[in-house]
């Protein structure tokens, strides 16, 4: 299988399932002498750690990211860097349902038609739980390039849009759908808790 590895001069390649013992990456690229800790790569997995808010996923994952090669004494060394971190939360037996029959709005059917294998529990590789080994490698890549920013914010769910001269690059983190208008995230929560009172779901625009 094919797209586990990101980059060329800086890569990294994740590994690990949704419902294994752990996931992580293994960046490669990194030049030696930067300093790095676990404590560095932090606050990047708690700012998307599951079961934060009720419109996030309920699984409870402390994220907590060990740095098991390629720091000493602080620094980097220019070999490769092992991020690995543990899945504590995992309940495979509540997706028994799942193993029978594909959900809409997840990757089941279109890994499977493409592999010939899916793995029902979460999604496995498919799973959105994946990110949280990107999350770590990126924060490892902060380090080799401050100066970049990249900036995201979501700009519609379920067809109600932002509006753009509500704008406010400050507001993205002081609501849980990373909206940069207030209004529209206020809307957005009424939109969701109403769909999921019908068993339903909504797609969402990211900018």
């Amino acid at each position: 299988m094919s797209f586990n590895t990101f980059g060329r001069v800086f890569r990294f390649t994740t590994w690990g399932e949704s419902h294994g013992p752990a996931l992580g990456a293994v960046v490669d690229g990194c030049p030696p002498g930067l300093a790095l800790s676990e404590g560095d790569l932090q606050p990047f997995l708690d700012k998307r750690r599951p079961g934060t808010s009720r419109f996030t996923t309920q699984r409870q994952e402390p994220d907590q990211v060990r740095i098991l090669s390629g720091v000493f004494e602080g620094r980097t060394t220019g070999t490769p860097i092992s991020l690995m971190i543990e899945n504590m939360d995992q309940r495979s037996k509540d997706y028994s349902e799942v193993a029978q029959a594909y959900r809409p709005g997840h990757a089941d059917y279109a890994y499977d038609a493409k592999y010939g294998f899916r793995d029902y529990r979460g999604g496995g590789r498919s799973s959105a739980r994946e990110t949280a080994a990107r999350v770590a490698a990126a924060g490892v890549a902060r380090l080799v390039i401050p100066e970049v920013r990249i900036r995201a914010w979501v700009e519609a769910i379920g067809g109600d849009e932002i509006n753009p001269e509500n704008f406010d690059a400050n507001e993205i983190d002081r609501n849980p759908f990373f909206c940069p208008d207030a209004a529209a995230a206020m809307r957005w929560e009424a939109l969701i808790d109403a769909a999921r009172k019908a068993g339903s779901s909504l797609g969402a625009v990211i900018a």
